[in-house]
């Protein structure tokens, strides 16, 4: 059994051709500036969007954590059980459960739904998050059985994991996604609460291994902006990079985290611009490396 929060079909930017991504749920890193608030925990959370009520009241027919003062509703998130009964009464689709408990078996039948695609554009399945790592033994039973009926799978990883378990799912994976967030180790503390030197040899390990690396840079101004170079340098040894990838950091999650009831710690950081986002690929191929922006 494992926990996911979505699953996105056609996607084309998480990994090769079109692809089917697994969402799944808890991370152990902390990033100020993830783009997936609800995939952070392993629990499961409730998200209520404001904008969205129509103040119909129904959902204190389900949960005591829903109210209405003077003709509003107001949601006490410190009493939801996070059950979902609410989202069952709501007519104005303010409230969704981010988590859902399902086994190998449930996936599959919407999974192999878009093989032909997959054939047809070199795509496959992509498990992410969150960390699919944090669930490590659900992963491999699912990349097991991708591969037994013939789909491509890649794994899109923070890295943070031993060694072990990353290693017993490379037989069953394609490829490798993997996010390199910071060169020196107090600035990826900072940054995602957790050191990154079991992150950065497991990079080396899996190079070593031949498993084709996808690298992702996110550029944050003010907070990673200045390690490119750095990030350069580590990845300049490597050989099985196919692809160095900047994404650009942007703030379209805030409400979500508001929704969620979570502190968003970089709700005025500024936008990178277009200018940065080339300067930083062009400094990257001209260390070699194959370095792209989102749009490739």
């Amino acid at each position: 059994m494992g926990t996911i929060f979505a699953i996105k079909h056609f996607e084309i930017h998480d990994g090769p051709g079109v692809r089917t991504t697994v969402f799944f749920k808890g991370c152990p890193l902390r990033c100020k500036w993830c783009h997936n608030p609800e995939g952070m925990f392993r629990e499961k959370q409730l998200a209520f969007r404001a904008d969205k009520c129509v103040n119909c009241g129904a959902c204190q027919t389900a949960c005591t954590a829903h109210g209405m003062e003077d003709g509003r509703h107001v949601f006490d998130p410190n009493r939801c059980r996070a059950c979902g009964n609410c989202t069952k009464n709501c007519i104005g689709n303010a409230l969704t459960l981010y988590g859902k408990d399902v086994t190998v078996s449930d996936l599959l039948p919407e999974l192999l739904a878009d093989k032909t695609y997959y054939d047809l554009s070199g795509g496959g399945v992509t498990l992410s998050g969150g960390e699919p790592m944090l669930q490590s033994d659900f992963a491999l039973d699912l990349l097991q059985s991708l591969k037994a009926h013939g789909i491509s799978a890649a794994l899109d990883t923070c890295g943070f994991a031993s060694w072990e378990s990353l290693s017993k799912l490379l037989p069953f994976v394609d490829c490798v996604l993997f996010d390199l967030k910071a060169a020196n180790d107090l600035t990826h503390r900072r940054l995602t609460g957790q050191s990154n030197r079991a992150i950065l040899e497991n990079l080396r390990a899996l190079d070593a291994s031949g498993t084709p690396l996808y690298i992702r840079i996110p550029y944050i101004p003010t907070q990673n902006d200045t390690e490119i170079a750095a990030i350069g340098e580590i990845l300049k040894p490597l050989k099985s990079i196919r692809e160095v990838k900047v994404l650009p950091y942007h703030a379209l999650s805030g409400s979500l985290y508001a929704a969620l009831s979570m502190n968003y710690p970089l709700e005025n950081n500024p936008m990178p611009t277009k200018e940065a986002i080339t300067d930083a690929v062009s400094l990257l191929r001209e260390m070699g490396l194959p370095a792209v922006d989102q749009k490739g």
